[in-house]
């Protein structure tokens, strides 16, 4: 894979809000335990910004990340969601925000008071301050966007927007009253998705969206969470001694001992993967609606394969089995064009028609919405074998993952080149 670049980060004014989680246990230890029981895995105690709780945590009111900013100025503000688990609310208040970039892409400039951001994400924000010294403290705050029926952390992390004191407003400073942000309620899925409909491409003569037009392969992906047995020999914490585990199309992806990529490139894939990935689910069913009890489960390491140069079409639709719930879906080794969503169950003679082919927004990561579908294209012309997965790093542990395998061109800067002469040898 590549390794992108802060194109904002030596530039002046430009800053960094890194958001994220933390526990007082570790980490590997609470998602292991989580395994184990089949249940879900502790909340985080605390939010956190650039590292810091900030002032809403008890006891840590000197731990709170600081901006400083000069009036009348103009801010790159480069806004990354590091946590583990949870899509975050982003606000600073009373100051407009303007995005104008996601996802390491250019998009249509759009002035917002509030962001989302999923795990993974990364979103620009241009910040204009006011062009004087304002009598007020500004914070800037995060808190999660949640519709899964499990718990969550459900706290604010803050962070202070310091305008650069004078002379004149030094000795004032401490009396400032402390603005807040006003950030959607923890499952305010109309602003999600509202949010998200306005973030679309460029589409200029400089910055085309090259979304295919013709489709070679469509696939249907249902995801969502379900129930599995309890293995033998162990108890589970779930009904009727069950646990949970997440899937795509009813299949469970499991961890090969082997690296994919080694494998396929060595022609080495009996024991380790199959190439049967289902591009359908294995039956229909009301996949927003009550939820069906007839649920076909497997388990294994099922990759999806790819000629070079297909172009594909996915329709991702979220289920109700365990609960409706948005999935942020990552994929590797490309940038995808979002090219509709809704909720509900899709229906392709239906939402075809309204698919947006001009400037829809290209991604490499995308929430399935809540209750809904989404609909992605891309261009499969990167040899080599792609994770997708969700980016609730729960899910990915429970198995809702699987991956793309792009198989070599005909030309020489179309095959997937040897491993590196000093590549470690598990």
């Amino acid at each position: 894979m590549g390794r992108w670049t802060c194109i904002y980060c030596t530039m002046p004014n430009s800053n960094r809000a890194k958001l994220g989680e933390w526990w007082k246990a570790d980490t590997e230890k609470i998602i292991s335990q989580a395994l184990q029981t089949g249940e879900a895995p502790n909340n985080s105690d605390a939010y956190t910004i650039n590292g810091l709780p900030g002032l809403l945590y008890n006891c840590f009111a000197k731990d709170t990340f600081k901006l400083k900013v000069k009036p009348g100025k103009t801010y790159i503000l480069r806004v990354v969601n590091a946590a583990l688990n949870d899509e975050l609310f982003f606000s600073i208040a009373n100051h407009n925000l303007t995005v104008v970039e996601v996802d390491a892409v250019y998009v249509k400039p759009f002035k917002t008071n509030t962001i989302l951001i999923t795990p993974g994400q990364t979103t620009n924000i241009l910040l204009k301050t006011k062009h004087f010294h304002p009598n007020a403290t500004f914070l800037m705050a995060a808190r999660p966007y949640a519709t899964g029926p499990a718990s969550f952390d459900n706290e604010t992390t803050t962070g202070i927007l310091e305008y650069h004191q004078t002379s004149n407003n030094s000795k004032k400073s401490n009396k400032f009253p402390l603005l807040k942000p006003k950030l959607p309620i923890f499952n305010d899925t109309t602003f999600a998705t509202s949010f998200v409909k306005k973030i679309r491409s460029l589409a200029n003569a400089r910055f085309l969206a090259n979304v295919p037009k013709k489709v070679d392969k469509h696939f249907f992906f249902t995801v969502g969470l379900r129930l599995n047995p309890c293995p033998q020999n162990q108890t589970c914490q779930g009904p009727n001694n069950t646990k949970l585990a997440a899937s795509v199309n009813n299949v469970s992806f499991v961890q090969p001992y082997v690296a994919l990529l080694q494998s396929h490139y060595f022609n080495q894939s009996k024991g380790v993967y199959t190439t049967d990935f289902p591009a359908n689910p294995p039956f229909k069913f009301n996949y927003t609606g009550n939820p069906t009890s007839n649920i076909i489960v497997t388990s294994g390491t099922k990759v999806v394969e790819l000629a070079f140069n297909t172009s594909v079409e996915l329709v991702m639709q979220d289920t109700s089995i365990i609960g409706a719930e948005s999935h942020p879906l990552h994929l590797h080794g490309f940038n995808f064009f979002v090219v509709g969503q809704g909720f509900g169950n899709y229906n392709s003679s239906k939402e075809l028609a309204n698919f947006n082919l001009v400037d829809p927004a290209e991604r490499n990561t995308v929430g399935v919405p809540s209750g809904g579908w989404v609909a992605i294209r891309f261009l499969g012309d990167n040899p080599g074998v792609w994770f997708m997965h969700c980016h609730l790093e729960v899910h990915t542990s429970w198995g809702l993952k699987t991956a793309w395998m792009v198989m070599d061109g005909k030309g020489p800067k179309q095959k997937l080149p040897p491993p590196p002469a000093d590549l470690l040898i598990c």
